[in-house]
């Protein structure tokens, strides 16, 4: 499986640009159908997430939280462009179900209603890929890494938003728990985050551009997510 690496996104963003050209059109038509929709991920987390299905082709992505299915959307896109793999989203709230297209999310996509402590108790999915943007809470984040993490297997990749709205995360965060726990267990981490990787963030941007990729699909700029592989 590939590293979560700069250089590898990079290569990746010249690999699928044409694919990414059309699935960013793809997001601001959505938006555009749906101008309530809250856009929970920023432009570059977004697209490495969509790098990562399409370079790794998932066979099965379980997601924590959807909100409005904008993360859902740009995940079952990749799945649609790879012409394998399901996804399988759990959240207590259905907003998804309301902005997902009907025709992408057909025979890929199954949604699962309820507190995923629950709904994920001895659970039977086999993870290909884990997204997690559910509940920033301490309490939910040490939930996550202490029963849900253990059922996923080594190597698979994770990724956690709102980790790094500012160059470190928030007190009392869910992302506290999380770096903790990858420093426990001597994890490497990447992310594209705007104050807590500049450098990285920087020369991101500098690649979109070169690609004709700069415009803006929508208006976040922080980009706080973290990837890592299972160990």
């Amino acid at each position: 499986m590939p590293e979560t690496t700069l250089e590898n996104i990079c290569d990746w963003y010249h690999k699928y640009a044409d694919d990414l050209r059309i699935v960013r059109k793809e997001q601001r038509e959505l938006r555009a159908l749906h101008p309530a929709m809250n856009a929970q991920l920023d432009d570059l987390e977004a697209e490495i997430t969509y790098l990562l299905l399409r370079e790794q082709q998932p066979a099965t992505v379980l997601e924590v939280g959807s909100l409005h299915g904008w993360s859902t959307t740009w995940i079952l896109r990749a799945l649609r462009d790879n012409g394998a793999g399901v996804l399988i989203t759990h959240d207590l709230i259905d907003n998804a179900r309301r902005h997902v297209p009907r025709d992408l999310a057909a025979g890929r996509w199954t949604f699962v209603p309820g507190d995923a402590r629950q709904t994920l108790r001895g659970h039977a999915h086999r993870i290909d890929y884990l997204f997690i943007d559910a509940a920033h809470t301490a309490s939910f984040a040490r939930w996550f890494v202490s029963e849900l993490f253990p059922t996923v297997r080594s190597g698979v990749t994770v990724s956690v938003h709102d980790v790094f709205h500012g160059r470190r995360p928030w007190p009392f965060s869910e992302g506290r728990v999380v770096l903790s726990w990858l420093a426990e267990k001597s994890v490497a981490y990447f992310t594209p985050s705007r104050l807590a990787a500049a450098p990285v963030n920087r020369e991101l941007k500098a690649v979109k551009e070169r690609l004709g990729l700069q415009q803006p699909v929508h208006d976040g700029r922080d980009d706080p997510m973290l990837f890592f592989r299972m160990p």
